[in-house]
């Protein structure tokens, strides 16, 4: 066991090293340029993502298929992730977190066009879409799509499941002294209660935990933020100084490369919001749109709030409050937040506790849908079955996960996200004419309003 995750951890540090990032981040910046800045229009999609296309062809509104995304997307590695880009890449890797959200954007905003343009509809008469379907029916490519679901398939039981279920019983334990074996038995119950209700239910839930625990998350920082007051626009400044510049920072932390800002920061931005890995356009299919560009820009406001806000945010709590209280040993990502939220009286630990839990459950629920998806693609005889029997071992792998440890099964959920990411990429990159085309056709000639043939 040790030679196997031995073996995962280097194939995890090779499959995200240099040339992943420079893949996925020269995707965001080729399909930004090529598709006319898709960012300039994120708040009309805030606006398009609450406002619901009832009419239309799908399985959940808009708002449900996002929050679907969102809950998968924004989980732990929202807080510790960004600590952890800290502690290795210095304050300037929120910068570059930030600006890979930025561009992600189009990324995000360009799966979710290709989804709802190749999706299908099963006999039983719900959407499913995303790479898979891409990839087959846009390119005629059915191997790499069958990779690509087996992939992300597999993937669901490490990042979904098993990971997010042990962060929660490590935090139920370490900050409040339940036993693994109770946290086991409560997460796994009202796991089951959702996903066994499907789609619709993963969504009414998601809708419903989403903007509460964003909201919640949001507030709270604010309210860090103004206890901090005196060391807000010192952090950020030194965040941005920092992301260019090699020189000691001063205030608790010591000098830091350039290079290595800009490494932690992107592949934690990259892997924080997920754009170019082809899981939430998996979500995105199932939603009621009148073409596919609605959906899409609605998709690609799930990377503003990921990164743009919420990875953000964090960044500024974290590097304030090391600012705040120098003492803080910032050179352990995995402790860091957790110390530097403890320093803010009263709120500190239990608000950490609550936005740790809600993040990761919301997680396990998203990664069980983009996993049945997948099941459903690659097991098109009996379907149903292959489902129902998905979604036991998915709740299983819940139990396990809140009672064993799991190193080896991070490493490997590593490995899986980004042998998910370049069939996905190779999608994009080879379909960039459609996106371009139907991009045209709705956003740049100002026709959002109209219905496409194939969603009315």
């Amino acid at each position: 066991m040790e030679t196997i995750n031995h073996f995962l951890t280097q194939a995890s540090d090779f499959l995200w090293g240099w040339p992943m990032i420079i893949l996925l981040l020269g995707t965001h910046v080729y399909l930004t340029i090529r598709l006319r800045f898709p960012q300039r229009k994120i708040f009309t999609a805030i606006h398009l993502s609450v406002v619901p296309d009832k009419d239309a062809k799908g399985d959940v509104s808009q708002f449900g298929a996002l929050a679907t995304a969102l809950a998968a997307t924004i989980g732990t590695g929202n807080i510790i992730g960004i600590a952890t880009a800290v502690s290795l890449g210095g304050p300037g890797a929120v910068f570059w977190c930030w600006l890979t959200g930025v561009f992600g954007i189009a990324t995000k905003y360009s799966e979710g066009l290709l989804a709802m343009k190749y999706r299908v509809k099963t006999a039983q008469g719900t959407m499913l879409g995303g790479p898979m379907y891409a990839l087959e029916r846009g390119l005629g490519w059915k191997w790499l799509a069958v990779l690509f679901a087996v992939f992300a398939f597999m993937a669901s039981f490490g990042i979904g499941s098993t990971v997010q279920a042990n962060a929660i019983s490590v935090m139920a334990e370490e900050g409040f002294g339940i036993s693994p074996w109770v946290t086991a038995v409560v997460v796994t119950l009202l796991v089951s209660l959702v996903v066994l209700g499907g789609i619709k239910s993963i969504a009414k839930v998601c809708g419903a935990l989403v903007p509460f625990m964003a909201a919640f998350y949001v507030v709270g920082c604010i309210y860090i933020l103004c206890v901090n007051g005196a060391f807000v626009l010192p952090a950020i400044k030194l965040i941005v100084v920092s992301a260019f510049s090699s020189e000691a920072a001063g205030g608790g932390f010591v000098g830091g490369s350039i290079i290595m800002a800009a490494r932690y920061g992107i592949a934690r931005g990259l892997f924080s919001n997920e754009s170019g890995l082809g899981s939430a356009p998996i979500a995105a299919a199932a939603a009621q749109a009148r073409n596919p560009v609605r959906q899409a820009l609605v998709s690609a406001t799930g990377t503003f709030w990921d990164t743009v806000v919420i990875c953000a945010l964090t960044g500024i709590v974290i590097v304030s409050s090391i600012l705040m209280h120098p003492d803080i040993d910032y050179s352990h990502g995995g402790t860091l937040t957790k110390m530097a939220f403890s320093k803010i009286p009263v709120v500190g630990t239990p608000f950490l506790s609550i936005a740790l839990f809600t993040f990761a459950f919301s997680t396990i629920l998203g990664w069980c849908y983009y996993g049945e998806r997948c099941v459903e693609y690659l097991a098109r005889r009996k379907p149903n079955t292959a489902v129902i029997a998905y979604r036991a071992v998915y709740i299983v792998t819940v139990f396990v996960g809140s009672v064993v440890g799991l190193g080896m099964v991070w490493n490997l959920a590593d490995c899986m996200n980004a042998l998910m990411a370049l069939p996905n990429l190779v999608s994009l990159l080879l379909l960039s004419g459609v996106l371009v085309r139907e991009t045209r056709k709705y956003l740049w000639e100002d026709r959002l309003h109209e219905w496409s043939s194939d969603h009315k």
